[in-house]
């Protein structure tokens, strides 16, 4: 029946009969209710209800109507509702989905149509609502419909059939089944249109959520357990994030949007946050594995879902970091193993004699892996650093507190490698002679970039200063150096890092050999002007004391040819500078000389120690000998340097001697005569001293102490910096700021810095303020 709002007419008349006009109202509204109103009039009916409340007769027309309703309410509960009761107990799960979703519908058909008849109600009872109801303190009838609705239809036993119906539609769709989405949600829209009895909370608050959540908990706390018997880390995160994702499309497809914030409380208490550890570590599966297999996606899932719980983070962080750690100790660990198997061991007590005998072949063995183990070191660290920055950047969406864990953990394992200054070092040196031909600028800069990023870590930058300096002097020196481009680009990265001071001197041997070449350009020319000629064509590098590694200068009797070619330059360069000394670093350089054998003559490189000990041979016969002592007495070199440079002359790739008797280690009691035997198939041959390319335990030692000393000046120079500028400061105060500025350098003890303030005291720099928690400065 369609309805046209009109104004009642005025009537002034005789009063009406109350019986008749509420008998004709009554049996009107049943009609509507029952859906036969389509001949009514609606300007009939609206005057009748005026004329009741007009007259005071509002209270019998507010009470009839509402009786009307609940009859017809009680009937539609009896017909459709308690009709619909499933009567399935137990059995097929789909089945009694089904007679579930016959009575969510029941419910819904029969709001749908008690909603439309009191909408028709209001309509006619517009007056009544407007004159009667406030005066009354009584719902208007909309109000009072929906009251009416849940004292006949949500109550016992109907309301805990619709409770046990809805909830067992939610438990069906989250054991795999397939449920009527908007049967459900139908029930919901009615439970949340409807006020509770105190109307503080409607009936969806009230008596379903709470039960919901009490359920859910139950079920994922199960749910969880399970998955963590069944499942591996990838399949654990998998399902719980499809659970979350589940439970936010319920809740925004048929449940009330508020629900979802403590039911994703819920999925997080119950899958995450009592799991975390768990899940993480799983072995064979957990972190370690995900990094191991590259799971990208994996991974940046377990990153997501952590982070919705307040431990997740820390707990990645914290796996994340003793990951690392682990995987840098197996490198470390790598490296010890390769550097202490280096020599040639026998565990047969028969094998001594031949173990003696391999001694020297055992350390020549050792020599080469050892820098093979400092490349692979650094190698390895690099690699590391690129899966872990790849999981970090993929994964994680490059968290900067997770990056922060990430650096302290390599930091700490790098650190904890004593040789992890000389092994970068070595590692840069070796891709600078020969790693680095071949590629191109970009390829370069790539190198050299992850080089820089594992330079960061150090915390004693110093230690590697002085690695990286003689390193580069043996490049320079040597001219072994594949592009210049790249020793300069290093040098400049170097810069950055750690600022001009790291830098100077090894920007000053740049400079020294840039100038020694002016220097032998304007030398020959000089020489081609006042001499006509030398045996010996002479090439010499003029090194600065400050800016080179100091160097052990061991003695060497020059034979006259050499001295001869020496004197003049020594006479030309002081006559360029005055006040300067020269003194010549003669274990430093190198010779060409050509050798003549029975087969063929041979150009050797050869050290200039041993080309002084060749012509020792010069006019000996094929059969004479010189003793070890001979040797020594003739050019008064240092037995270890003596040793060295026999050993490479006889007992290395190149026998240009025989050594009497034959073996491969140097004694006092050996004889040397030429070799005049010897054949190579190459005409140039460079004959190399026997080295070890990473310090021995003497010479790390002897390392340690120069940079110890180095570093107590340094202490004492920023001390006096410091307090020269302050003038007066308290102690605390005073090794902070010795620490900050010492940090890009190396981490000074305070200890250290204690002690070196108490020397200052004793030699007058600083004095103990009255207050003997300070110091003044004392100028």
């Amino acid at each position: 029946m369609n309805f046209r709002e009109q104004k009642p007419p005025k009537k002034h008349g005789p009063a009406i009969s109350v019986e008749e006009t509420w008998s004709t109202l009554s049996q009107n509204i049943k009609e509507i209710l029952n859906h036969n109103a389509a001949n009514l009039s609606f300007e009939e009916n609206h005057r009748y209800a005026y004329h009741l409340v007009l007259y005071k007769n509002g209270d019998i027309l507010y009470r009839g109507m509402k009786k009307i309703v609940a009859e017809n309410l009680d009937r539609l509960a009896k017909e459709e509702i308690i009709s619909a009761f499933p009567t399935t107990g137990t059995g097929d799960p789909m089945q009694r989905s089904q007679e579930n979703e016959l009575l969510l519908k029941a419910l819904k058909s029969v709001w749908d149509d008690h909603t439309s008849n009191m909408a028709k109600l209001g309509q006619i009872l517009k007056y009544m609502d407007r004159i009667y109801t406030k005066p009354a303190e009584v719902p208007e009838t909309w109000e009072a419909g929906l009251q009416l609705f849940l004292k006949h239809i949500i109550c016992p036993p109907i309301k805990d059939h619709l409770l046990t119906a809805v909830l067992n539609q939610i438990q069906y769709e989250r054991e795999g089944y397939t449920i009527n989405r908007s049967a459900v949600k139908g029930c919901v829209e009615v439970l949340l249109s409807l006020d509770s009895d105190d109307n503080a909370l409607t009936v969806y608050q009230q008596d379903l959520e709470p039960v919901l959540l009490r359920e859910s908990e139950a079920f994922y706390k199960r749910y969880g357990d399970t998955l963590l018997e069944t499942c591996d880390t990838s399949e654990y995160l998998s399902k719980v994030a499809s659970r979350f994702e589940s439970e936010e499309s319920r809740t925004h497809l048929y449940l009330s949007r508020k629900t979802a914030e403590p039911l994703m409380r819920i999925l997080q208490d119950n899958l995450l946050a009592v799991h975390l550890d768990a899940v993480i570590t799983m072995p064979n599966s957990g972190l370690d594995a995900l990094i191991d297999l590259d799971k990208f996606e994996d991974l940046a899932r377990l990153y997501h879902l952590f982070g919705m719980v307040p431990n997740g983070i820390p707990c990645l962080k914290k796996t994340l970091k003793a990951s690392i750690t682990r995987r840098g100790r197996d490198i470390n660990q790598a490296s010890l193993g390769d550097a202490s198997g280096g020599g040639i061991e026998s565990k047969d007590a028969d094998m001594e004699s031949r173990k003696i005998k391999d001694k020297g072949k055992g350390r020549a063995i050792a020599a080469s892996q050892t820098l093979t183990t400092a490349l692979k070191w650094v190698q390895d660290v690099l690699d590391l650093k690129d899966k872990i920055d790849s999981v970090w950047i993929k994964s994680f969406a490059s968290n900067p507190k997770v990056e922060a864990t990430m650096n302290e953990a390599f930091e700490t394992f790098i650190n904890s490698n004593d040789k992890c200054s000389e092994f970068i070092s070595l590692f840069i040196d070796d891709h600078l002679k020969r790693g680095l031909k071949g590629k191109t600028d970009e390829e370069v800069d790539v190198v050299l970039d992850k080089t820089i990023t594992v330079f960061r870590y150090l915390t004693e930058k110093d230690v590697f200063e002085r690695y990286y300096k003689n390193h580069l002097a043996k490049r320079l020196i040597q001219a072994k150096s594949v592009s210049d481009d790249a020793e300069r680009g290093m040098l400049a990265k170097l810069k950055i890092e750690c600022g001009y001071q790291f830098t100077q001197k090894l920007e000053g041997m740049f400079h020294d050999i840039k100038i020694s070449a002016d220097t032998m350009k304007s030398y020959k020319e000089h020489l081609a002007k006042s001499i006509p000629s030398l045996s010996i064509d002479l090439s010499v590098i003029v090194m600065t004391s400050t800016f080179w590694p100091s160097h052990s200068s061991s003695p060497c009797n020059l034979p006259q040819q050499l001295l001869d070619t020496i004197k003049p330059f020594e006479e030309f360069y002081l006559s360029q500078h005055s006040g300067r000394r020269l003194t010549w670093q003669l274990s430093l350089g190198n010779v060409d000389v050509r050798v003549a054998f029975k087969s063929k003559k041979h150009d050797l490189n050869v050290t200039t120690f041993a080309a002084v000990i060749l012509l020792l041979f010069e006019d000996l016969k094929d059969d004479d000998f010189l003793t070890y002592e001979d040797i020594q007495q003739a050019t008064s070199i240092d037995h270890a340097d003596l040793q060295r440079q026999l050993q490479s002359l006889a007992c290395a790739k190149y026998k240009v001697l025989r050594k009497h008797p034959p073996g491969r280690d140097v004694q006092s009691s050996d004889a040397f005569s030429f070799n005049s035997a010897f054949t190579a198939p190459l005409q140039k041959l460079k004959i190399s001293t026997v080295s070890s390319k990473v310090e021995s335990g003497e010479e790390l030692k002897e390392t340690r102490d120069r940079i110890d000393e180095e570093r107590r000046h340094q202490t004492e120079a920023c001390i006096v910096r410091i307090m020269k500028d302050r003038k007066h400061m308290s102690h605390n105060d005073l090794v902070n700021e010795v620490t900050r500025l010492l940090a890009s350098r190396f981490q000074p003890n305070p200890l250290i810095i204690k002690k070196r303030i108490e020397g200052l005291i004793e030699r007058d720099y600083l004095e103990r303020a009255e207050d003997r928690k300070s110091y003044n400065y004392l100028a």
